[in-house]
């Protein structure tokens, strides 16, 4: 039997994956769990807030719920996140370690808490020594290293709002950060590693602060020794840190005081700062953390994202450092020097727990199972995946190939905008499908409702909305509040539209179906750009596949496809037509791509999100928009030649 029949036959029989009962005696979570928090949310809430924090003064009030939907949470409650994720594990783990940090030239550092807490305190001093007070805005512009952490820790410590600016971004995208939130120091460094070059963004910070007159100071960090100009308002950040104290208390912040701004894409191309506060936040991430991730004292826990995202914010920072736990923090991009670099790390370290997205799981398909073969992934506990829904096929060799069959899978579905993870199995207590999110989390009421806003029977399909407000949820858009209520308050009346399809099968699991910009409208039938792909990806020719919807005068919109090919096969007319059949049979004639084209590689950024904005612009031959945070600029060009002569069906 072949591997795709037999995965069809998998499909085909709705079987869904059981951890071990080894994994289920010592799980954090248990069946029981849902009904406690559906009893009453707001006690359910107010408990894990209380058991997983530690207050200067715990709050009284659950939730404010006087002036919808501005929604506020823990309202009379005082605390420092700084303090949770430090200073409260000083006295019983202060020797714990708190990150393993990989460089990628090689370089390491091992930090404990005891001295990211000093680090933090000295950094947060030297910020005071600068003129940041509380309120006032921070920019953080840099790649994966300690000094990240060490500047958001630092701002949180001292009750200023960070802004952490993705270390990829181009200098006018910089620019429009800073300038949007006011930010009065900029926090960058020399240059960041990545596939063996160094991405210069002292260069990039310079254009974008001449543009910033809100800018007083610029930190630099020294990490890659490339020649940068420093100008009057420049200073190296070894400079500061060694005239300052390592003695700084931490402030005592209102839970509803800010925490950060990140800023995500708008659909109207303009950046929406979403904005996250104190102690509500603190509550969804620790909790989701705690639960979803199956964290123990001893776990070794490695969120392979950036922190650029807010992925990083909730599950490289905040969320594991409150609970205690060890972390792996990995600086350079996973194929260099060779494509066994994370399973290397894996190995090293002996990892618990990983977390990645779907978008990297095929590259690892790609480039061959030789390479995690090459490890020893024994350590492994939990797998989990992030940033879009995976297709049923990926989602099997990750758990054949990095899991060993050992593993439960969490498909985590969230957004910068909901804080913390909102539909996942929660190992122990769910059972998993392929493909799957599996159900809400406890406490979150999710639902799939149709156009009207109408709850949508089980076993049927809609938009994704949630009911009632939950502690993590953003509170606003920075300086915008008619276009917060607007963004995701308008759509359906009373519920919390984030702008996903999804379905349900008989048994009320959830498939999330991307963003409802994705689902295509073709003769009135609503395609899913990832059923698409996920009906490409079958294939045994295709390692990866990106979907859009490009205007056509008959059908509305029509199918683009754009693939790459495993190795050993060819891209041809006859290959296009095998396609399309395929997509025929999975899905039906209707879905069937009306152009396909081969290319070595798809669009993506840093993080690996596929553009498909540029894909889109490509198929309707507009003029392409900034390519600049891409990490493959030179592709576009290349895949718009071949679009340009590609045949249609």
């Amino acid at each position: 039997m072949s591997d795709n029949q037999a995965i069809e036959n998998l499909l085909s029989e709705n079987r869904t994956f059981e951890p071990s009962a080894e994994f289920v005696a010592q799980a954090n979570a248990t069946a029981e769990i849902y009904d406690e928090a559906e009893a009453d949310y707001k006690a359910w809430w107010h408990k894990q807030a209380l058991e997983r924090i530690t207050w200067f003064k715990e709050p009284t009030v659950t939730l404010d719920d006087s002036n919808p939907p501005f929604y506020k949470w823990f309202t009379d409650g005082e605390l420092n996140l700084s303090y949770n994720c430090l200073d409260r594990h000083l006295d019983t783990q202060g020797d714990k370690v708190a990150y393993h940090w990989i460089g990628e030239p090689g370089d390491t550092r091992t930090i404990t808490y005891r001295d990211l807490h000093r680090l933090v305190s000295k950094f947060a001093n030297g910020l005071k020594s600068l003129g940041v007070e509380r309120g006032d805005r921070v920019a953080l512009y840099m790649g994966m290293i300690p000094e990240l952490a060490i500047a958001m820790l630092a701002c949180a410590r001292i009750g200023a709002v960070h802004s952490v600016v993705f270390g990829g971004f181009s200098s006018d995208a910089l620019a429009d950060r800073i300038q949007d939130a006011q930010a009065k120091v900029v926090v960058t460094a020399d240059g960041a590693w990545r596939r063996g070059s160094v991405v210069p963004l002292k260069p990039a910070t310079d254009v974008a602060v001449s543009r910033c007159p809100s800018v007083t100071k610029v930190v630099v960090v020294k990490r890659c020794d490339n020649d940068v100009t420093m100008t009057d308002k420049d200073i190296w950040y070894d400079d500061l840190m060694a005239e300052t104290s390592d003695d700084c208390p931490p402030v005592h912040l209102n839970a509803e005081d800010p925490l950060y701004i990140l800023y995500t894409s708008g659909t109207t191309g303009t950046p929406k700062g979403i904005v996250h506060t104190q102690g509500g936040y603190l509550t969804g991430v620790t909790t989701t953390h705690h639960y979803v991730f199956d964290v123990k004292p001893d776990s070794i826990y490695w969120c392979a994202a950036d922190i650029g995202w807010v992925t990083g914010h909730s599950y490289i920072v905040y969320g594991p450092l409150t609970n205690g736990v060890t972390g792996v923090m990995y600086e350079g991009a996973p194929n260099h020097p060779d494509l066994d670099r994370l399973w290397q790390i894996i190995d090293e370290y002996n990892v618990s727990i990983f977390y990645t997205a779907p978008t990297a799981i095929r590259a690892f398909m790609k480039w061959g199972d030789e390479y995690p073969d090459r490890h020893d992934l024994s350590s492994l506990k939990v797998l989990g995946t992030v940033g879009e829904p995976i297709n049923p096929e990926a989602w099997i060799w990750y758990n054949e190939h990095i899991g060993r069959g050992n593993c439960p899978i969490v498909d985590t579905w969230w957004q910068t905008e909901t804080g913390s993870i909102m539909i996942t199995p929660l190992p122990g207590a769910v059972a998993t499908k392929p493909g799957s999110a599996t159900r809400p989390f406890p406490g979150i009421d999710a639902v799939v409702v149709d156009d009207d806003g109408n709850v949508a029977p089980t076993g049927s399909g809609g938009f994704l909305a949630i009911r009632r407000p939950w502690p993590s949820m953003l509170r606003t858009i920075y300086g915008d509040d008619a276009r917060y209520v607007d963004t995701y308050w308008s759509r359906f009346d009373g519920l919390y539209f984030p702008g996903d399809g999804v379905k349900t099968d008989d048994d009320g699991y959830y498939w999330l179906l991307g963003r409802v910009d994705d689902v295509m409208l073709v003769a009135g039938h609503n395609i899913s750009t990832t059923e698409v792909e996920s009906a490409l990806v079958y294939h045994p020719a295709v390692a990866e596949a990106a979907v859009v919807g490009r205007k056509d005068p008959i059908s509305g919109q029509a199918i683009a496809a754009f693939v790459t090919l495993r190795d050993g096969f060819e891209g041809s007319e006859a290959m296009i037509d095998e396609l399309r059949t395929a997509v025929a049979d999975r899905i039906g004639a209707i879905a069937k791509p009306k152009s396909i084209v081969f290319t070595d590689d798809l669009p993506k950024t840093r993080s690996g999100k596929i553009m498909r904005r540029l894909l889109r612009d490509i198929s309707e031959q507009r003029q392409l928009g900034d390519v600049t945070t891409l990490a493959n600029a030179d592709i576009v060009s290349e895949i718009a030649a071949k679009a340009a002569t590609a045949s249609e069906d």
